[in-house]
C-alpha cells in the first residue's frame, strides 16, 4: 500500500503543477492583447500646422517596414492664400516632393516614439536675393527674384505616438541644405505637425 501511496502523490502534484502552468499562460495570453496600431502598415497624415497657420496642404503616406523603420512621401503644395505676406515669409518654395527613411528607437511598441530620420527634397519655387543697384550714384539694395527648382538632402529628429486604434500625432523638425541651383535657399527646413491614421 505504501508503494502505491508515493507514485500516487507524485501524480497528483504533477497534474494540479500542470494546471497552474496551463492557467498562467492562458492569463498571459489574454494580458497580451494585440493592437491595430501594432500589426498594420500604412499610414495617412495631413500637416495640420502647416494647413492652419498658412494655409498650405502638407499630405504624408508611410509604410512600416520593420518595428524600427519605415519609408514615408510627403507632398507639400501652397495651394491657398498664395498672396499671403507670412506664407513668403516661411516658405520660398510652392511645391515640394521629399522622402523620407526613419528609425524608431523604442523596443515595446511598432513604429512608435522618438526617431531620427534622413530626407531627400526635391523643391521648387521663387526665391530673391538682395543685389546692389545703383541709383543716382549711389547703391541701393533690392530684391532680386528667381524661380528655381532644386535637390536638398538633410536629417531631422521627431516623435510619434498612436494610439491602440491607429490614430497618431507626429511631430518632427529637420534641416537640409540644396546642392544644385544657385538661386535657391542654401538652408530648407521642415517643421511638421502631422495627424493621421494607421491601417
Amino acid at each position: 500500500m505504501k508503494k502505491l501511496l508515493f507514485p500516487l502523490l507524485l501524480l497528483c502534484s504533477l497534474v494540479s503543477f500542470s494546471q497552474e502552468t496551463d492557467e498562467d499562460s492562458n492569463s498571459q495570453s489574454e494580458s497580451t492583447e494585440v493592437y491595430k496600431r501594432d500589426i498594420t502598415k500604412n499610414e495617412l497624415s495631413i500637416g495640420t500646422f502647416n494647413l492652419v497657420a498658412f494655409g498650405a496642404l502638407d499630405v504624408a503616406y508611410e509604410r512600416i517596414l520593420t518595428p524600427n523603420s519605415s519609408w514615408a512621401v510627403e507632398a507639400f503644395i501652397l495651394a491657398l492664400n498664395r498672396d499671403n505676406e507670412d506664407l513668403d515669409e516661411a516658405f520660398s518654395k510652392d511645391f515640394s516632393l521629399t522622402g523620407k527613411y526613419k528609425y524608431f528607437f523604442s523596443e515595446h511598441r511598432t513604429a512608435w516614439g522618438f526617431y531620427v530620420n534622413g530626407f531627400a527634397m526635391v523643391s521648387s519655387g521663387e526665391y530673391y536675393k538682395y543685389v546692389d543697384v545703383l541709383y543716382n550714384g549711389y547703391y541701393q539694395s533690392e530684391k532680386d527674384y528667381n524661380n528655381y527648382t532644386d535637390l536638398a538632402l538633410g536629417f531631422g529628429l521627431g516623435g510619434k505616438f498612436v494610439s491602440k486604434q491607429g490614430f497618431f500625432l507626429d511631430l518632427s523638425a529637420g534641416i537640409g541644405r540644396n546642392l544644385l541651383n544657385d538661386n535657391s535657399p542654401t538652408i530648407v527646413g521642415q517643421f511638421n505637425a502631422n495627424l493621421g491614421f494607421r491601417f
